[in-house]
């Protein structure tokens, strides 16, 4: 591993800049991933937010989806926020039937779990992750995982309001996602858990 790992940012739709800027701040050398040969060499790849059904279109247009696919197989670490949390899971709980995924994380998410763009909200995570301060995130049409396998391990949920808990970060080996954005937070803490992970696949 170089000193700056290589941290793709897939630029088909979403916030690519945003996500770009955090690992940058976290020592990382970010490259938008549009075209199969993009993924040449990185450390890892972040899957932004955006709208899952184009992200998944968009994919197929510009003959990504499958060399990426087989590169998460492959054991290529991965980051989803919010459509990239939908986009990373195995199976959808209320998806177009015509919607794929790339896969690779053992849930079953439900995507607006939150309700429409104009119920966002920013929420404390409860659980500890990441270490330090309360992380606050922002939701905004967000999806939850609503089922998971063992291999699975809950990072951070959010009350619900009937007391019970939104399940809204995962992580199974090499693969994370959130439900929410933290690249609009202003908090890098979760990209730079990332990058450290990444860059410990690389190393092992």
């Amino acid at each position: 591993m170089t000193a700056r790992p290589v941290i793709g940012v897939l630029a088909l739709q979403g916030d690519v800049r945003e996500h770009a800027a955090m690992l940058v701040a976290c020592g990382a050398e970010p490259r938008a991933v549009r075209r199969p040969e993009e993924l040449t060499g990185l450390a890892g790849i972040v899957i932004p937010g955006g709208e899952s059904t184009t992200i998944d279109k968009l994919s197929r247009i510009f003959e990504l989806r499958d060399p990426l696919v087989a590169a998460i197989r492959a054991g290529l670490p991965a980051y989803g926020s919010c459509a990239g949390m939908i986009m990373l899971a195995n199976r959808l709980a209320d998806a177009p039937p015509d919607q794929q995924t790339f896969g690779g994380l053992n849930v079953t998410v439900r995507r607006n779990a939150f309700g429409r763009q104009t119920e966002s909200f920013e929420a404390d995570l409860t659980g500890g992750w990441p270490a330090g301060e309360p992380f606050r995130a922002v939701f905004i049409r967000a999806p939850e995982v609503v089922a998971y396998g063992p291999e699975i391990e809950v990072l951070a949920t959010v009350p619900r309001a009937d007391g019970s808990e939104h399940v809204v970060a995962v992580r199974q080996g090499s693969l994370l996602a959130t439900a929410f954005h933290p690249e609009v937070a202003g908090d890098a803490r979760i990209h730079a858990y990332f990058v450290e992970l990444a860059c410990n696949v690389a190393a092992a």
